[in-house]
């Protein structure tokens, strides 16, 4: 692989304010050799001069369903593994053109996805995944509606987001399934839900035995669990629980936020879905019963960001959208920013992310021993956050592993 350098690249990463003094990056091996002013650079390299633009580590989405193809879930369980798979390459390749190098699948895709991106096969983020998330009968991923008494027909199909677990034995098989098939992480559906049709959104999934159940064998296996988590009461008991990731978290307390940045736990709220369920839901087929808890969700959403920064409690960066509201992937920056500060919105999307996939160090940075995913971007995103935006159209470059996967003329 040629080696790159990268000259006059002021990086913004959410470590800081403002961008950094203009440095060179060399990237070798698919990896960031050097970051430095006065870095050397080697005979026949490929030189990059980035003057008048800024350099981000690739973004990391923490709340993605790559298998979530057609907006309405129970209609995406029933499509052809075949078809799924093939609409789930286009959605991978559309993030990546986002600027999203990498992503954490928190329901539906599978080990062999996650290997297809990274021998190469498909173009794509790197992947983090839970497999299939767990859910109760009835709970957030039974699509079953209430006179549907059938057996759950959705059981190992790949466009399926989760499967169905009762009792402390079925939630400890599960995980370990899961965890055997190649899950970095447990998902449980741990409140009701907007997309599934008998679940409330007070609705608490799993009794607390299975939740700490859950938590036990993703630490037995050096993991954690990730939770569906809307209510305060859902929230708190989580992390009592022992749950490390709360994803959503719209109507969380102050108290819950402290406590939950105490035990150490890290929020992922998604709040462009609900905008854009609002918006495109009921074109879309997303069903009338899931449309009327929308706005429960919504209206708090933004609040909530400022009850958990107030708190100190981290917020990585996450969208969970579906179907084709997934060209929204990147409003979720703007959203944030009407309420935190550019830096920390940017810090969701890079540093905590990053430490939430475990993999702090190799990603969301701009320093050596990193993979070399990084994005270029016209203009000061700490200025702007909508240059995040766009389908990347502010991005004229975009690097994954040393490789420049995009090279607009500028």
């Amino acid at each position: 692989m040629r080696t790159t350098v990268l000259t006059n690249a002021r990086i913004v990463d959410g470590t800081a304010p403002e961008p950094g003094a203009p440095v060179r990056v060399v990237v070798e091996g698919g990896l960031i050799r050097e970051v430095s002013a006065t870095a050397a650079i080697p005979g026949g390299a490929r030189v990059v001069d980035l003057r008048g633009r800024t350099l981000m580590p690739g973004l990391i989405d923490a709340h993605v369903h790559v298998v979530a193809v057609v907006a309405s879930l129970a209609q995406n369980a029933a499509l052809p593994d075949s078809l799924v798979a093939a609409r789930s390459i286009r959605l991978q390749r559309e993030m990546l053109m986002r600027g999203f190098t990498t992503v954490r699948d928190v329901g539906g895709a599978d080990r062999g996805q996650a290997a297809a991106v990274e021998e190469g096969t498909v173009l794509g983020p790197r992947m983090v995944i839970a497999g299939k998330a767990l859910s109760q009968t009835g709970g957030h991923c039974d699509f079953r509606g209430p006179y549907d008494a059938s057996q759950y027909r959705f059981a190992g199909r790949l466009g399926s987001l989760g499967r169905l677990c009762d009792g402390v034995p079925e939630v400890r098989r599960a995980a370990r399934e899961e965890i055997k098939a190649g899950a970095d992480f447990i998902k449980i559906m741990a409140n009701g839900g907007v997309a599934s049709p008998t679940d409330p959104i007070h609705f608490l999934g799993f009794s607390r035995e299975e939740v700490a159940a859950a938590v036990e064998e993703a630490e037995n296996a050096g993991t954690y669990v990730s939770a569906h988590l809307y209510t305060d009461a859902g929230i708190r008991r989580a992390v009592e629980c022992g749950v490390h990731s709360l994803e959503h978290c719209n109507l969380i307390t102050p108290e819950t936020a402290h406590l939950a940045a105490a035990r150490g736990a890290v929020a992922v709220p998604t709040l462009v879905t609900y905008d854009k369920l609002a918006e495109e839901g009921e074109a879309l087929g997303i069903a009338p019963e899931s449309l009327a808890k929308i706005d429960v969700v919504r209206r708090a959403g933004l609040e909530s960001l400022g009850v958990m920064h107030e708190a100190g409690l981290p917020m990585a960066y996450g969208s969970d959208l579906l179907g084709e509201m997934h060209r929204h992937q990147s409003e979720e920056f703007v959203i944030r920013g009407r309420v935190l500060p550019a830096q920390a919105v940017i810090a969701s999307a890079t540093g905590i992310a990053a430490r939430l996939c475990r993999m702090e160090g190799r990603i969301g940075v701009v320093a050596p021993g990193a993979f070399a995913d990084l994005v270029v971007v016209d203009g000061d995103p700490l200025a702007d956050l909508s240059l995040l935006t766009g389908q990347g159209r502010h991005m004229p470059l975009i690097m994954k592993g040393g490789e420049i996967v995009k090279h607009a003329a500028w």
